[in-house]
């Protein structure tokens, strides 16, 4: 039996993994730009670009749910496919 699914069609939890990834990135940049200043001995950023490091955390828990969510569709497609078919009405 061949899978119907595409090879580019987008899985269950693709998209909050991509989701995870842009603010992940997002947080990372925001961590170099808050950090830079405490390591070059200049004035310190306000305390929102803090606030915006934390973006990291908040992309690996999107990313992660995604990840999750992938792996439950696929167990509930091999639970599927491999479920005995119901017998024949006579």
């Amino acid at each position: 039996m061949r899978d119907k699914t595409q090879t580019n069609s987008a899985g269950p939890g693709d998209r909050l993994i991509r989701a995870g990834a842009i603010v992940f990135l997002i947080g990372t940049v925001a961590t170099l730009v808050t950090v830079a200043p405490l390591l070059l001995g200049t004035t310190p950023f306000p305390t929102y670009m803090f606030v915006l490091s934390m973006l990291m955390g908040v992309g690996f828990l999107i990313a992660g749910a995604g990840v999750f969510q992938s792996i439950a569709a696929g167990r509930r497609q091999a639970r599927a496919a491999s479920a005995p078919s119901a017998p024949a009405a006579r």
